[in-house]
């Protein structure tokens, strides 16, 4: 749900922020729709892009980006006062927040939230990630290659296009650090050319690595400017010779010269071309290009708390805005009469519609239209949605889609947040439009970051 413009914000926002650069979010370009992933700085979820959190255990996920033992938490938290844990903290830019303790890391962000919202609505205590490390299931590395032949894989320097070698990443999943290296290394082996930015010649640009949190699956995605790939087939079995829990491997074509991460084609070159995922019990599907928050520990805690705010009974027509691949409507079906998702990109409502089959949920429907306009049309021929979930990019949303949400008359909105400033201002807005807000609960999506998620109720 999301007009053309949001789309674009969050998916040049979001996802965009998702990139290695930005150890952030969201991501949500809805990617909030997701294809194409946008190398800036912002930070919070992605390596280079905007933000999101974890718990831990004393097991791991096959993936490694579970639970880790407790003397890991001890670990992280005894080392972060005095020595960053990072080697390229001060390089990429990424981590703002290395060095600082983690519980203090956690009272600047819950200040920083009690402070905008303080005329609006009461703040509870941020929701704290166990365990803060290796929380990212989703790694993008720039490839480079230097004047001595040499070639690296890292991210951009904080807001340049030179390239920080980086091999081992704190907050990033650790197996797919591990796939990287092993890509770099196959790359050198296999001559292959690396991409030149300055003159467009070369081949591989980027390698995006997506991990399954609760399934295991990891998919690795091959950004090239062409779709030919010298002995592609020999690749791949030497990348899963070393690394047999890839389940996946796409070859995608970006041939444009652009600072967006991939290109609209994807070719298989292993596998089915995605992965699956678990997510408060329901099963997504996740493409190359698909908006899937980067912390799926501290999003599972974050989605269960905005449907209990929405306080669902089972008979309520719900609106699920900037739906994307229908992460949210699809877990809120099962407490709603009927929901209906609304997202602007095609390939996200795509996999929003095979989520929902492969969920076997009858009771949902997603349209491929602008979230705004869509509602202003079902306000004017009559239709009133009891609750509206709203998760927009970054930027927040336009005047023009808040009217539209008070068009449908929800009893109640839940807004989502990456970004407290543009909800602070956004939620005053519906304030103005005769709407209450309820308490706000801040999510530590991001840890080490100065990002932070939060969930808000209004009626």
């Amino acid at each position: 749900m999301q007009n053309e413009k949001k789309t674009k914000e969050k998916k040049n926002s979001r996802e965009s922020t998702e990139i290695r650069q930005n150890k952030q979010a969201s991501d949500r370009s809805r990617q909030k729709t997701g294809k194409n992933i946008r190398v800036k700085t912002t930070k919070g979820g992605s390596r280079a892009a905007g933000g999101q959190k974890h718990p831990s255990d004393a097991r791991k996920t096959r993936n490694g980006v579970g639970d880790t033992p407790k003397t890991g938490k001890n670990r992280v938290r005894e080392s972060r006062g005095q020595n960053e844990l990072c080697l390229y903290a001060k390089k990429c830019g990424g981590c703002t927040m290395q060095g600082v303790p983690y519980e203090k890391q956690l009272k600047r962000k819950e200040h920083q939230i009690r402070e905008l919202l303080r005329d609006i609505c009461p703040v509870e205590q941020i929701h704290e990630m166990e365990n803060p490390l290796h929380y990212r299931n989703k790694v993008h590395a720039v490839f480079d290659r230097l004047p001595n032949g040499r070639i690296i894989s890292g991210i951009y320097t904080e807001g340049t296009h030179r390239v920080v070698p980086v091999s081992v990443c704190q907050i990033e999943n650790e197996q797919a650090d591990k796939i990287i290296g092993t890509v770099r290394k196959l790359v050198q082996s296999f001559h292959i050319y690396i991409y030149n930015e300055e003159n467009g010649t070369g081949l591989l640009r980027h390698v995006l690595v997506r991990c399954g949190h609760k399934t295991g699956e990891m998919m690795v995605v091959l950004v090239c400017a062409s779709p030919i790939f010298p002995s592609k087939n020999n690749f791949v079995r030497a990348l899963r010779k070393e690394h047999p829990e890839i389940t996946t491997v796409v070859l995608n074509v970006n041939d444009m010269q652009t600072s967006m991460v991939l290109g609209d084609r994807n070719i298989v070159l292993y596998g089915k071309g995605y992965i699956e995922d678990e997510l408060c019990g329901k099963t997504f599907r996740i493409s190359p290009g698909s908006f899937y928050q980067i912390n799926s520990v501290q999003t599972e805690w974050m989605y269960k708390k905005a449907i209990d705010l929405a306080g669902l009974t089972g008979k309520e027509l719900v609106l699920d805005a900037y739906c994307g691949i229908g992460t949210i409507g699809i877990i809120a079906s099962g407490h709603a009469r009927q929901v209906a998702g609304v997202e602007l990109n095609r390939d996200a409502v795509k996999d929003a519609i095979a989520n929902a089959k492969r969920n076997r949920i009858k009771n949902i429907r997603f349209y491929a239209d602008d979230a705004g306009e869509w509602m202003t049309r079902m306000a004017a021929e009559g239709v009133r949605a009891d609750v509206v979930f709203m998760d927009p990019p970054r930027s927040g949303s336009s005047e023009a889609f808040l009217n539209a949400v008070a068009a449908v008359r929800p009893k109640k909105i839940v807004y989502i947040s990456c970004e407290p400033e543009t909800q602070a201002r956004d939620l005053r807005y519906l304030k103005k439009r005769g709407y209450h807000c309820g308490t706000a609960w801040p999510v530590d999506l991001f840890p080490f970051t100065a990002h932070v998620e939060t969930v808000c109720l209004l009626s």
